[in-house]
């Protein structure tokens, strides 16, 4: 039996029981029995209610590198959890059957009922370093995320987000208490992308992106590469360029696209597109760049002496270097967090 709506966080009255919601960056005014942009946050009678808190519809024992997190407790395996739904629309989506159910779904939220403690005492049987809130958008089930962190971190568990990035300040600032590490999708450097493909804007998650770096999150940023879209050699400058701003030590992940969902017509992103990027990404004055869904250019490389500190193969870590964060070939302190 699935528990009662929870009483969402992040929201304020609004004129005729409508309510604004600001938890994430579409900041919607939802009318009398409507629904945000993420289709999981509800108006009743004035109140506004997230509809999956405690709804688990995707959980699975993963390799962190798998998030991707490279310089997060590498080697670690990271408890990861989802609910339904996400506040961004994309047509080339790899989770849609999940990420997108409340747009298509009816009825009752899916999902298996779970209690925080129930989450948490899984992943340390698992002998989980980390809990990973993912699959779908985090920010949209911030509710019991938080709930589950909180009781993660005294458990001396770590917390990570994949996400796209769409919170807002408010969000940000309570989730900065909690989150130790995020994989912020950067889908495109033009706005025109993210409007077009995403029903969102890019502003915000540059935000993001500078927010969670200055308050000492350990950020990694993926961008996927779709073909003619998002992959000319200006779009891939002006994100290097933007993410050295923030700090030459932030880990890139160029991924490569596949047909899913709604776009099938685009055709898997060629390997000359990858490293075109990471060239473009190391010229910007990148330290970490990485190549995602395809083989190749996932080691990482002491930049101080070229040695392989951690050595890759499939989505795990086979070979290591690393002595306390440091390179064990000079001894050159990395941006790597260890347990």
């Amino acid at each position: 039996m699935h528990p009662e709506p929870h009483k969402a966080d992040f929201w304020k009255p609004a004129d005729g029981q409508a309510v604004d919601c600001f938890l994430c960056a579409h900041r919607c005014r939802i009318q009398p029995d409507g629904r945000g942009v993420c289709r999981v946050r509800e108006n009743r009678g004035g109140t506004l209610v997230t509809l999956v808190y405690g709804r688990v519809i995707a959980r699975h024992v993963d390799p962190i590198e798998k998030k991707p997190l490279f310089h997060f407790l590498p080697g670690s395996t990271a408890y990861s959890i989802a609910t339904v739904g996400c506040n961004f629309q994309c047509g080339f989506c790899q989770n849609w059957q999940i990420s997108q159910w409340p747009r298509s779904g009816a009825g009752e939220m899916p999902g298996e009922t779970l209690d925080p403690a129930d989450i948490v005492a899984d992943a340390r049987r698992h002998g989980c370093a980390s809990i990973s809130y993912t699959y779908t958008e985090p920010t949209i089930f911030f509710e019991y995320a938080r709930d589950v962190a909180v009781l993660a971190r005294d458990a001396g568990l770590k917390n990570t987000f994949v996400t796209n990035g769409y919170m807002t300040a408010e969000a940000l600032e309570e989730a900065a208490g909690w989150l130790d590490a995020a994989n912020v999708d950067l889908k495109a450097w033009r706005d025109e992308f993210y409007r077009k493909v995403c029903k969102a804007r890019l502003e915000p998650v540059k935000e993001t992106i500078r927010r969670m770096h200055e308050r000492g999150i350990a950020v990694e940023v993926t961008t996927l590469l779709v073909p003619g879209r998002n992959t000319g050699a200006d779009d891939l400058k002006g994100i290097a360029d933007f993410l050295a701003s923030v700090s030459p030590d932030l880990p890139w992940h160029v991924t490569r696209f596949h047909p899913d969902y709604q776009d099938h017509e685009t055709p898997p992103t060629p390997a000359d597109v990858i490293e075109q990027a990471i060239a473009i990404g190391r010229g910007a004055g990148l330290r970490y760049v990485y190549a995602g869904n395809i083989a190749g250019s996932q080691d990482t490389v002491c930049p101080s002496c070229g040695a392989a500190v951690i050595e890759r193969r499939g989505m795990g870590v086979s070979r290591t270097r690393l002595r306390a964060g440091a390179c064990g070939a000079c001894e050159a302190q990395l941006p790597i967090v260890v347990a």
